[in-house]
């Protein structure tokens, strides 16, 4: 059994990288997360991209413990505020993590703007990196719009505000599984895949 670390504390994001390779039948790997290896130093996420602050907590991951280090960084992409919040999207209300703040904040940022003009996505991008040094990272996206008002208590983040694209309701009103099959970052881990599988023998 091969152990791939996913340089996250998120139980939510260990969860969901578990589920979708049990859903495509990816066997002899063990996922496990930040919590679950001795601590190591990780440097602050401060990338321009989501790329580089992906390819940077993959690389500590995999340098720190000596196993594969799979890292993702994600974000929403809102076009009426020209991409922001991007890269900041976790502490876009200045607190890292504080989805009811950061959600709040970007409805008032939007609260002029009108429903034609409130196009948004999702962006994954995945790294994967091992010890003997090969790099992969990969980009997962999902469209859709920005709602006025939060709706459905699934989900994380920004999932209660984001309308998926030919959707009726919110990401936070899908089931899980229903969410591995069209999100950002089930898009992009399913790039991963065949490389995950393989480290699995």
């Amino acid at each position: 059994m091969t152990r791939i670390l996913l340089a996250s504390r998120n139980a939510k994001k260990l969860k969901e990288l578990r589920r979708i390779l049990d859903d495509a039948g990816v066997a002899g790997v063990e996922i496990v997360g930040l919590d679950d290896v001795p601590p190591y130093e990780e440097a602050p996420e401060t990338g321009a991209t989501f790329e580089e602050n992906a390819l940077a907590k993959a690389r500590d991951g995999a340098a720190a413990t000596g196993l594969p280090c799979v890292a993702d960084d994600s974000g929403l992409e809102v076009d009426a505020l020209n991409g922001m919040p991007g890269v900041l999207s976790a502490r876009w209300s200045g607190r890292h993590g504080d989805d009811g703040a950061n959600n709040a904040l970007l409805l008032a940022q939007l609260g002029d703007v009108p429903d034609e003009r409130r196009g948004a996505r999702f962006v994954s991008t995945c790294a994967l990196v091992t010890p003997g040094g090969s790099e992969t990272v990969v980009r997962g996206e999902w469209p859709g719009t920005v709602n006025r008002e939060p709706v459905g208590d699934g989900g994380f983040g920004y999932d209660p505000l984001f309308v998926p694209e030919g959707g009726t309701g919110t990401a936070a009103e899908l089931t899980p599984a229903e969410k591995d099959a069209v999100s950002h970052r089930g898009r992009a881990l399913a790039l991963l895949l065949a490389e995950l599988a393989a480290l699995g023998g």
